[in-house]
C-alpha cells in the first residue's frame, strides 16, 4: 500500500488542496487533476450516479498518477457502504452528515481493522495492489493510511463536534456550508453571519482536538479567510464549474471578438 500523501502532509501541519468530481467518468481526470497541482479529489458517489466499477477505475488511475483518491460515501449508515469503496483502493473517505458519537464509533468500526475496528478482511484487493503479505503487517499500514473525514454539516453537529472528534481514528473534518445553512434555516445563504459564526465554531473545535479542519467553497477568494484562521483540509470548486464556468469565459471571450 502507498503512503497516502494528504494524510502524510496534514500529519506535518502542512495545508492540502483538493477538488471534487461528479459527472466525469473517464479515469483519466484523475491524471488532469494530478497535472494540475492538486493533493487529492473527492470523488461524489453521495450526489452522483457512480457506481463502484467507476469508482474503482478512477481509483486506479489516481494510484498511478501519485494523487489521493477519496470517495464520498452515500451515507454514513452501513458496513459494506463504508468498506467497500476502500477495498476499490479508495485512500480515504469523507463521510457525509454525521451528527452522533454513535455513528462516528460505527464508522470507525467499518473502515479500520483490528484494533480500531472490525473492517472485513478482504486484503489481496486495489489497495494492496493485489499483493500477498503479512495480514498484521496489511491491516496495521492500512489503519495507518487510510483518512477518514466526517463531514459536518448541521448545528447539531457543530454543538457535538468535541465529542465526535474524540473517537480514535478520526483524521479530519470538512464543514459543508450549504446543508449547515438549512440546519440554521437560511437555506442556500451561506454568507449569513449565523451560518459563518457556527463555521468558526467549527474551526475552533478541531484545533482545540487537533484534529485538521476543511471547507469546500466554489472559488478560490471564499477559501481566503477560512485559510487565515487556521483551516488547511481545502477543497475548492469541482468537474462541473471547472468545465462549465471555464468554458463560458472563453465562449464569452470569443464572441466580444466577434461583435
Amino acid at each position: 500500500m502507498f503512503t497516502n500523501k494528504t494524510k502524510k502532509l496534514l500529519r506535518e501541519g502542512k495545508s492540502v488542496l483538493g477538488t471534487m468530481v461528479s459527472e466525469v467518468r473517464s479515469p483519466g481526470i484523475a491524471v488532469m487533476l494530478a497535472t494540475a497541482g492538486f493533493d487529492f479529489f473527492v470523488i461524489d458517489t453521495e450526489h452522483s450516479p457512480f457506481t463502484l466499477e467507476t469508482v474503482q477505475n478512477m481509483v486506479l488511475a489516481a494510484r498511478g498518477a501519485r494523487i489521493t483518491p477519496i470517495v464520498r460515501v452515500p451515507t454514513r449508515f452501513g458496513h459494506h457502504n463504508l468498506s467497500r469503496p476502500l477495498d476499490c483502493g479508495a485512500e480515504g473517505l469523507l463521510v457525509p452528515q454525521v451528527e452522533t458519537r454513535e455513528q462516528v464509533k460505527a464508522i470507525v468500526e467499518a473502515t479500520r481493522y483490528h484494533p480500531l475496528g472490525k473492517r472485513g478482511m478482504a486484503l489481496r484487493r486495489t489497495h494492496n495492489n493485489f499483493a500477498r503479505g503479512n495480514p498484521t503487517e496489511i491491516t496495521q499500514k492500512n489503519n495507518e493510511e487510510t483518512l477518514i473525514i466526517l463531514q459536518i454539516e448541521s448545528k447539531l453537529a457543530i454543538d457535538n463536534l468535541e465529542d465526535l472528534l474524540s473517537v480514535p481514528g478520526i483524521d479530519a473534518a470538512l464543514i459543508g456550508p450549504n446543508d449547515l445553512s438549512q440546519s440554521l434555516g437560511v437555506p442556500g445563504n451561506t454568507a449569513h453571519p449565523l451560518v459563518q459564526e457556527y463555521i468558526g465554531k467549527m474551526v475552533k473545535k478541531c484545533q482545540k482536538a487537533g484534529i485538521p479542519a476543511g471547507i469546500h467553497p466554489g472559488n478560490p477568494e471564499s477559501l481566503r479567510p477560512w485559510i487565515e484562521k487556521g483551516m488547511r483540509l481545502l477543497m475548492c470548486s469541482n468537474d462541473i464549474n471547472l468545465i462549465v464556468d471555464g468554458g463560458t469565459k472563453i465562449v464569452e471571450q470569443l464572441r466580444q471578438q466577434l461583435i
